[in-house]
């Protein structure tokens, strides 16, 4: 439900944002739709235009209103780390398990209980 709200919502989004470049500019040129010509007369290009951004404004409201509802009722908080599971068991043993090496690093002298350790 939400995936197919958000793909309309998307579309919406879409289609707004080039209903507004096509409507003539009146100040800035940022207009795509400003030049003379096409198949309506001026007045009734800007009419439906307006009626069409309108429109869309509003389906574009409602459906960011039902996602942020949707969203909110998902209460149950989830972790990636729920999700993955362990490729290997861990086996137990005795045994401390080696570090990684740094790289740079030095390997640690071995001490001995005889040898007192250098600061």
């Amino acid at each position: 439900m939400t995936t197919v709200l958000l793909v309309i919502h998307l579309m919406v989004a879409l289609a707004l944002i080039v209903t507004v470049l096509l409507q003539r500019s009146e100040g800035g040129a940022l207009g795509i739709g400003g030049g003379g010509g096409g198949m309506m007369s001026g007045r009734g290009a800007a009419n439906l235009l307006t009626r069409t951004t309108a429109y869309l404004a509003a389906v574009f409201f409602a459906t960011s209103i039902t996602l942020a509802i949707l969203a909110k009722t998902n209460k149950a908080p989830t972790s990636i780390l729920d999700t993955l599971s362990p490729t290997k068991a861990i086996e137990k043993s005795d045994s401390k398990p080696a570090l990684p090496k740094l790289p740079g690093s030095r390997p640690a002298a071995p001490t001995s209980p005889s040898v007192p350790a250098s600061k």
